[in-house]
Formats: C-alpha cells, sequence, structure tokens
C-alpha cells in the first residue's frame, strides 16, 4: 500500500514550462459558460437549447468567471493533453509557479498581474454552473465549479510566491482526458483583447472548423449564445466592428442577407478562400511586446 508521501506525489501533476500546442474543452466553446465583460458581472446566465441546458451562477462576493478566466483553463487543459498524449501519469491536482503560469498565457508578470491571477483563481472557483451537458437527458444535471480548489504557498522570508497548487472539477478533467472533446487552438487567441472576439473565435472554432464551404449563423442566435447582458442592437454593432476589422486568427468573417430579412454570419478558414479574394492573405497581427 503506497505511503502517504508517495500518494501525494502520485496525486500532482508538475506542469511544464515549455510552450505546448494549445487545446480548448469543445463543451465549453459551443455554449455561453463566462461572462465576456471585465466589469463584475452578478446576473446569472440561463440557457437552453433542443439538446442542452446550462445554468451559471455567479459568486455573490467575486462575480462570474470571465472569458478571461478561462485562459487558465485552456493552459490547464493544454497541459494535461501534453502529458496524456506522452503517456505520463496526469493528475487534476496541477502544480506551478504563477510567473510561469501568466507567461504561458501571454500575460505580463508584474505584481498586479499576479493579483488578477489570483482574482481569477477565486472566480472559477466560486462560480456555479448546472449542465445537462454529457448527461442523457435535459432533466439530468451536473453542478460543479470550475476549479475545485487553490492554493499558494508563500516563502515566509522573502514573502514572495512558491508556487501554486490548482485542483481542477472532475467534470473538467474528465473533458480534457477526452480527446474527442478536445480541439486545437492557436496561441495568437491569447493576443484577443474583446470579450466578444473571444467568444466568437471559440465558437467559430466549434462550428466552422476547416470546413470547405464555410459556416453560418444568423446572428440573432449568435446574440442567444453569447450569454451577453447586451442589447440585440449594441451586440449587432459590436459584430459589425468585429468582422469589419476581420482579425480573428485563422477565419475570415462576413455579414450576409439571410432568407429571412435576418443577417448572417459567415465565417471560412482563410486557407479556404480563393487566392484571389482579398482576405486570403494572413493577416499581420499586433501582438504585446512581453518582457523576455
Amino acid at each position: 500500500m503506497a505511503g502517504k508521501q508517495e500518494r501525494r506525489q502520485l496525486d500532482l501533476f508538475v506542469a511544464t514550462l515549455t510552450d505546448l500546442p494549445l487545446r480548448d474543452q469543445r463543451e465549453t466553446m459551443e455554449r455561453p459558460f463566462f461572462s465576456l465583460s471585465k466589469s463584475p458581472r452578478f446576473e446569472p446566465i440561463i440557457y437552453e437549447s433542443r439538446d442542452a441546458f446550462v445554468r451559471v451562477s455567479p459568486s455573490t462576493t467575486y462575480g462570474m468567471a470571465t472569458i478571461w478566466d478561462a485562459d487558465i483553463l485552456i493552459w490547464a487543459a493544454s497541459q494535461i493533453n501534453e502529458a496524456h498524449e506522452q503517456g505520463l501519469a496526469t493528475s487534476r491536482v496541477i502544480r506551478v509557479h504563477p510567473y510561469d503560469l501568466l507567461r504561458s498565457i501571454r500575460r505580463h508578470t508584474g505584481k498586479d498581474q499576479y493579483e488578477r491571477l489570483r482574482d481569477a483563481l477565486r472566480r472559477l472557483q466560486s462560480t456555479s454552473i448546472e449542465t445537462s451537458i454529457r448527461a442523457k437527458g435535459k432533466k439530468r444535471l451536473a453542478q460543479f465549479s470550475w476549479i475545485e480548489s487553490w492554493a499558494e504557498m508563500i516563502d515566509d522570508r522573502t514573502g514572495r510566491s512558491d508556487g501554486m497548487k490548482i485542483t481542477l472539477s472532475e467534470w473538467f478533467y474528465e473533458g480534457i482526458l477526452d480527446q474527442q472533446l478536445l480541439l486545437a487552438i492557436p496561441a495568437e487567441y491569447f493576443d484577443l483583447t474583446g470579450g466578444i472576439e473571444r467568444w466568437l473565435f471559440r465558437l467559430v472554432r466549434k462550428h466552422a472548423g476547416k470546413q470547405t464551404g464555410g459556416w453560418a449563423c444568423p446572428v440573432a442566435t449568435l446574440h442567444q449564445k453569447s450569454g451577453s447582458t447586451q442589447r440585440a442592437s449594441d451586440f449587432r454593432r459590436d459584430l459589425r466592428r468585429i468582422v469589419k476589422a476581420d482579425q480573428l486568427p485563422e477565419y475570415h468573417l462576413e455579414l450576409r442577407d439571410g432568407e429571412r430579412d435576418d443577417l448572417v454570419l459567415w465565417v471560412i478558414r482563410r486557407d479556404k478562400l480563393h487566392p484571389s479574394h482579398p482576405a486570403s492573405a494572413v493577416i499581420a497581427r499586433r501582438r504585446r511586446h512581453l518582457p523576455a
């Protein structure tokens, strides 16, 4: 029987410091699981479709986990997936230094960023999700938080962080181990600054994929899927701005008239466009310069 120290080591997954291929959990890309605003959101999200129910309840203290907080989940999924593909032992308990985590998700590493990271972990731990996803029938629900717990070790002598331990929820961890539920995303995703931009890329990556003919969706449906608190008119305005800029990694966007006089978003991978199309060239993106 394994001793206490050996058992503790087996239950701990130490994150690597190398750049890894990014993986996102596809179930969280399609439905409204996160706030798209940097301002605290205390209003719940309630979403229902033919095959799924989602309720996201924010903490009364910290608010709802945001689309930026989800970068931590993408990082965790990428770490665990890479180890799993290499046949290494994994765990839903991850040990990492906050400096390395911040660098991996393209954040600066100043003192304020460390506190923002702690705030993100607080929201991920205190936001409650109920969903019928993975259940047979909408009346069967699972309830969880994105992370079960987190802790930070502080050096008593220097007052500096000596690392963090993050325990993922069992629901999220199981979704990582099921590789059919993971999708590759480019590192440029982390450079997207707008909440709707980030949500839109994840939705587009899930649905458009590498389809030769592209993918289309009514704007009204997009508004519903986003879980945004914006009025429909404001959502359309922001969507028009994103389409005009046309800077999503890998995908070209167009707004078209639908069959019923509704507005439709059409999306296609740039490498599937005809070479003569002006958007077929890769857009040079302005990336933030992080300190070496």
